[in-house]
């Protein structure tokens, strides 16, 4: 199983299209919203395919208006 160390995991993402930057996925480790992770000892890891499912669960469906979005102020 391949693990990524948090600056690495912000790269695999930056990769795919998402910016993220370590600062932000260690802030959502505190106050939950981020990919799920993994700890060893101190240190904090991703799968990569914990982040890919973080940015699919993330995503809109294909829409060729904002209007047919869920309005998110209900």
């Amino acid at each position: 199983m391949e693990l990524l160390k948090t600056p690495k995991a912000s790269a695999y993402l930056a990769e795919k299209g998402v910016k993220r930057s370590p600062n932000t996925l260690a802030k959502l480790r505190t106050i939950g919203g981020g990919p799920t992770f993994m700890k060893f000892g101190a240190e904090v890891y991703y799968a990569p395919t914990a982040l890919d499912r973080w940015v699919e669960g993330r995503l809109s469906r294909p829409v060729s208006s904002t209007s047919q979005l869920p309005d998110r102020a209900a």
